[in-house]
């Protein structure tokens, strides 16, 4: 192993990845950026590990197919990142979208979600 592969990633490293794989819509790569044991709060309710984060970013492809992302606030306080942002697809737009991550060990071990869908017409 080498040294490069070694050293875990910094938290804007992880979601510089997890926003690459969500503009791409690869669900393998989103999933791959958290922990075997994370934990994902919606509203819907509470999702854990791989197999959750791949059910929230399923529903989220389902809600808004092929979006055009806006982030409007992106803050790091050390592991932890806050995000606001829009979304918009030709099905439905999201106007107040809010995460929460907590990045620990170059992994997503805790994301809180909301977003509120308006139907275009």
């Amino acid at each position: 192993m080498t040294n490069e592969s070694a050293r875990i990633r910094t938290p804007e490293e992880v979601y510089a990845s997890h926003g690459a794989a969500l503009m791409a819509e690869d669900l393998d790569g989103l999933v791959a950026n958290f922990a075997d044991a994370a934990v994902i709060i919606t509203p819907a309710g509470v999702q854990h590990g791989k197999e959750g984060a791949r059910a929230n970013f399923t529903q989220l492809f389902t809600d808004l197919p092929n979006a055009d992302w806006t982030m409007d606030t992106t803050l790091f306080g050390g592991d932890i990142l806050f995000l606001e942002w829009k979304a918009d697809s030709a099905i439905n737009q999201a106007a107040h979208g809010v995460d929460t991550f907590v990045i620990r060990d170059g992994l997503i071990h805790a994301q809180t979600v909301r977003y509120e869908l308006s139907p275009k017409n």
